[in-house]
């Protein structure tokens, strides 16, 4: 460990949750430089919806290489990049009845939320943007302003401006009367109607916290009346992760702009894409939002594997029934303890114990044990599950019952 230690940055931050060093990886299973296995419920924070080295998708990168495929092309096209967009319009866009186009930004989810903000100022002419608490969207500044952690946001050394955040709606609360303060708030006079409403309907790092069908429909009715686009960030609970392919398919909205990234690339090659509406995409001139490596041409063959599991119910059913299983698993901690919540939807579960220092004390216990898990939330108080959609089994079982018995002992000893 002496090179981290003395080389890396002090800004590193799961390596010292998780202090071994891993040397291979296969689905949803780590194995760090002792031998030591470990059963990953955290899915390199969302990337690994497909598990570790995924057998099709490494098969198709490694031919990739072996016959000398473009690996970097900026935004040229490649036959990789057609490839990969007709795969995703014939298997996600045409069933959905979407007309959008695809952007590809820089490779990362914060750099598709940085497009998407600047995007929806040009379109409406405004600079304001509404977002909401407890949300992130990412750690460069624009998409930091939007983002309500102040631990992140103390870091960024200058003012971050021209966004609100309003109370979030998430299913305990009143849907009617959290609309209602927000279009009295945007109706004060001489308030600046947003640009856009930019929103989570997870919020997967703010405790996942699931938005209600009700709250939504009504922000993203709102949106129209103003004249603002309505941004949906799905960078974290997209791409199946909530049992259908984007997390608002059952919730009868329609974004116009979607902000990807994290496990369409498939394999865990980075990748970032925003899905935007024909008529706000003409607003854009060619190059004024680039980016050295928005040509990741292995995520778009890793990535078009991906879109395979899409193809038919097959995997989404899974998931459903994965999900039925980490509920039935967890309830039963909730058993006698009202300050337990159990929350999430599809293969996203988030168990909030009331305190951090409690929760960071499970996260610990399960390591030791042979599971890795990450801490969410204000004061990161909400144990996040989020193993790969792939994950066999028998290692969810295994999975689920290391982190039962971790849970139960950390709060009976903190009783």
């Amino acid at each position: 460990m002496t090179i981290f230690t003395a080389r890396e940055s002090t800004i590193r931050a799961y390596s010292r949750t998780y202090p071994v060093v891993f040397k291979t990886a296969s689905y949803a299973r780590q194995i760090d430089s002792d031998g030591k296995e470990y059963i990953d419920f955290f899915a390199g924070a969302g990337v690994l919806n497909f598990g570790h080295n995924n057998a099709a998708m490494k098969a198709a990168v490694v031919d990739y290489l072996q016959r000398d495929g473009v690996l970097h092309s900026l935004d040229l096209h490649t036959e990789a990049k057609a490839q990969f967009m007709q795969c995703f319009t014939d298997v996600i866009l045409q069933p959905r009845d979407m007309p959008h186009r695809m952007q590809f930004t820089g490779p990362t989810g914060t750099n598709a939320v940085e497009a998407a903000l600047k995007l929806a100022r040009r379109v409406t002419g405004r600079r304001h943007v509404v977002a909401f608490n407890q949300g992130f969207h990412g750690m460069t500044l624009g998409a930091l302003a939007a983002t309500a952690n102040e631990y992140f946001r103390g870091a960024a050394g200058v003012p971050l401006e021209y966004v609100s955040h309003q109370p979030f709606g998430d299913e305990s609360a009143d849907a009617e009367a959290l609309l209602t303060a927000l279009r009295d708030a945007l109706q004060e006079p001489g308030v600046e109607p947003p640009a856009a409403f930019l929103l989570e309907t997870i919020q997967a790092e703010g405790g996942v916290n699931v938005a209600s069908a009700a709250w939504l429909q009504g922000v993203a009715a709102l949106a129209k009346e103003l004249g603002a686009l309505f941004i949906v960030d799905d960078i974290q609970v997209g791409c199946g992760r909530t049992g259908s392919y984007f997390s608002f398919d059952d919730l009868a909205i329609e974004p116009d702009i979607v902000c990807l990234a994290k496990g369409i690339g498939g394999i865990g090659t980075p990748m970032a894409m925003n899905l935007v509406r024909p008529e706000h995409d003409e607003h854009w001139s060619p190059g004024e939002h680039t980016g050295t490596f928005r040509g990741q041409n292995l995520s778009f063959v890793a990535g078009k594997v991906a879109l395979d599991y899409f193809a038919d119910d097959t995997l989404m059913n899974e998931v459903k029934e994965k999900t039925g299983l980490m509920r039935d698993t967890l309830q039963p901690l909730l058993t006698g303890d009202s300050s337990l919540q159990l929350r999430g939807k599809g293969m996203i579960i988030g168990l909030d114990v009331g305190d951090g220092e409690r929760a960071a004390a499970i996260v610990r216990q399960c390591f030791d044990d042979g599971l890795i898990v990450a801490s969410c939330g204000i004061g990161g108080r909400v144990l996040k599950l989020i193993p790969p959609l792939t994950t066999p089994h028998g290692d969810l079982v295994a999975g689920l019952d290391i982190f039962v018995s971790a849970a139960r002992r950390v709060l009976e000893e903190a009783a």
